[in-house]
């Protein structure tokens, strides 16, 4: 595979070989030597033919470039494909090359069986990727770092806790992708118009011995107009792009030069800039959100790709073919990329305590507010205990003054907590509420689909 400008950035890791194009030629082919077999294996031609043309089906005899070429004739590559297979055969088993079958069979199928090939490098990865996220949450369980709603602090949770939530989102990418591999990615063999006509009431047998070859689901009927199947593929990968993003963005803005509370260790010369010799940017997080950043558009096209009329499509199907693969590469780049961010990545627990108590307590204002409702039993209520701490936190930040001393010396907060009671309020650690239960829930979630 020739390599583009481009593709060591946003088309890495093992997915990009797998949609080359020698690999959906390969996968023509193996529906070409699939259907010959399936035909032999219930009579309707013989075997010795059958044997032939399975001897004839590998990518490398054939020229790609030619393939391509010849494909304006009918408009997709498939046709030149199965003329160029008819004529390396044997004279005695070129008349059964491509039987009962259509261009759309052949190519549709390719499209299952590369998807299928391309899902399982993704599978791997991102495995990779939630074995190391399960790791962070359990050994960052108890580093405590700010919480941050809508960009500003907020009270206070773990890094396990963050991580926790990054491998919940990689969890159910793989469950959706589970559950496509083994329901939805199908064989495609219906002939000119979904009847399988010509195999003379063979069809159906014909069909389920080439789902059984293939290792694809049989479907009830031919789906060459019932475009559902390819909008699930775009919907899983636009998911797992969509998991991988948000762990990515928050990768970066934690890696932030003001923020620095993670990093990216990489080899010698990654994360460095062509102009400032000070930058160590965490470039495995940033190829991995550029990557990702494209689903969205490409699972938009092969959504409105899916009205395809009557018993085969004009352009529709033909505009499915470039998004899908993309989007296949893309979103293996994606997981590549977050995978090496993962094994690269320093959490910095000191900085992030630091960054805690630069606030001066400011984050645990609502620890203060919900303890002193209940501690006046009722007598303060929940708006104005928060009023109150609000004002405190306004005097404590416009006179610099020390926010436990200001909670303890205003009337209204003073007759219901001690200064003693105050400060322990004000230590992140203990207003943590259910973090360590719920890291827990999702390891134990993450363990019982392994």
């Amino acid at each position: 595979m020739s390599e583009g400008l481009f593709d060591g950035v946003l088309a890495a890791g093992p997915v990009a070989e797998l949609v080359a194009d020698r690999a959906w030629v390969q996968a023509m082919l193996d529906f070409a030597a699939a259907l010959a077999l399936a035909s032999a294996a219930v009579g309707e031609i013989p075997a010795e033919a059958a044997a032939a043309i399975e001897r004839c089906c590998h990518a490398e005899q054939y020229d790609i470039a030619e393939l391509g070429t010849a494909a304006v004739g009918i408009g997709n590559p498939a046709g030149p494909l199965v003329r160029a297979l008819t004529a390396r055969v044997t004279p005695e088993a070129a008349a059964y090359v491509h039987l009962g079958a259509t261009s759309q069979d052949v190519l549709d199928t390719a499209a299952m069986l590369v998807t299928a090939r391309a899902l399982t490098a993704l599978r791997a990865d991102l495995h990779a990727c939630a074995d190391r996220l399960a790791q962070l949450a359990q050994e960052h369980a108890g580093t405590v770092l700010a919480g941050r709603s809508l960009l500003q602090q907020a009270p206070p949770v773990t890094f396990g806790l963050t991580a926790a939530g990054w491998l919940g989102g990689v969890v159910a990418a793989l469950d959706r992708i589970d559950v496509l591999r083994q329901d939805r990615l199908a064989v495609q063999f219906g002939g000119a118009v979904g009847t399988l006509a010509a195999l003379r009431g063979n069809g159906i047998p014909v069909l389920s011995e080439l789902a059984q070859r293939l290792g694809l689901a049989e479907p009830v009927l031919p789906w060459h107009t019932e475009r559902s199947r390819i909008a699930e593929v775009a919907g899983v990968l636009g998911q797992t792009s969509g998991a991988v993003a948000k762990i990515a963005r928050d990768v970066t803005l934690l890696a932030q030069t003001e923020i620095a509370e993670v990093s990216e260790q990489g080899p010698p010369g990654s994360g460095g800039s062509s102009t400032m010799p000070h930058k160590r940017n965490p470039v495995a997080a940033v190829l991995a959100a550029g990557s990702a950043a494209q689903a969205p558009g490409l699972v938009s096209t092969l959504l409105a790709a899916a009205a395809h009329e009557h018993q085969r499509a004009a352009g529709s199907w033909h505009a499915e073919w470039r998004p899908l693969n993309e989007l296949l590469r893309s979103t293996g780049s994606a997981v590549h990329w977050l995978r090496v961010c993962l094994d690269r990545l320093q959490v910095d627990a000191q900085r992030m305590r630091a960054d805690l108590d630069r606030t001066g307590g400011q984050l645990l204002a609502e620890h203060v507010a919900m303890e002193l409702v209940s501690a006046s039993h009722g007598a303060v209520g929940r708006q104005e205990a928060g009023d109150l701490v609000a004002e405190c936190c306004r005097r404590a930040e416009a006179t610099e003054a020390d926010l436990a001393d200001v909670l303890a010396t205003t009337p209204g907060i003073a007759k219901f907590l001690s200064s003693k009671r105050i400060s322990e309020l004000l230590e992140p650690a203990g207003y943590l509420g259910s973090t360590q239960e719920f890291i827990q829930r999702a390891l134990v979630d993450r363990q019982s689909r392994l």
